[in-house]
């Protein structure tokens, strides 16, 4: 089948756009990457076949020479796959996948935060061995159900296809026990975690020197 006769929505460029990256098969990436076809072959046939010919996880390290030889590849398509895999390679060369299990990790990487004169409201959203996925600020204040609403936290976890979450803030007086609308606005968003199917792991609350961890002390 020709490019122009798969419906738009279904053509690798456009479900990037409309769904994100993480939504595309390895093939239909790849395909990106090659723009065009071969005769008699699709863009998305022929970035199936290659591959099946070489495997996903060796693609990462081959040759401008290997991936020349393949029928379909010619050296700039080769070129575009070495050049985007050793962008990929340096980029992320000294990222170190952050693991979090106790709330002294939360603590520790709330450092930039927790001796600001406001409460900052910080989520971070995990995959499913708990490795961080992203970290974001919800919001600058005192908490309130106005200023951290269910949808702020969870359309992040949604776009961020994440399993779980931690969320944590500071405490500018320097006490780490929970206010009431702490625990109210808790007990709200591990409800709302329930219905998404998105468990909230803890809450942490920081201060200047120590925390509190409303697993550790059986509030959540």
């Amino acid at each position: 089948m020709k490019m122009n006769e798969i419906p738009t929505i279904d053509r690798p460029r456009e479900k990037l756009i409309h769904y994100g990256p993480e939504k595309l098969s390895n093939s239909e990436l790849l395909a990106i990457l090659l723009r065009s076809g071969k005769k008699g072959e699709n863009v998305v046939e022929l970035a199936n076949k290659i591959l099946k010919n070489f495997s996903a996880e060796s693609i990462p390290n081959l040759t401008f020479a290997e991936l020349k030889k393949y029928p379909g590849l010619g050296p700039a398509k080769a070129c575009e796959i070495v050049a985007c895999f050793e962008l990929g390679k340096r980029l992320l060369k000294n990222k170190k996948a952050e693991l979090y299990l106790r709330p002294e990790d939360i603590f520790a990487e709330m450092k930039d935060i927790r001796t600001h004169k406001k409460e900052h409201f910080v989520v971070f959203y995990l995959d499913s061995r708990n490795q961080e996925i992203k970290r974001e600020i919800i919001s600058i204040g005192s908490l309130n159900a106005s200023l951290v609403h269910p949808r702020e936290v969870f359309e992040p976890a949604v776009k961020h296809t994440a399993a779980h979450l931690i969320i944590a803030h500071n405490h500018p007086s320097g006490d780490p026990n929970p206010s009431t609308e702490d625990l109210h606005l808790t007990r709200r968003l591990t409800e709302a975690g329930k219905i998404m199917g998105i468990e909230i792991l803890d809450h942490v609350i920081v201060a200047r020197d120590r925390y509190l961890s409303f697993k550790e002390k059986g509030l959540l």
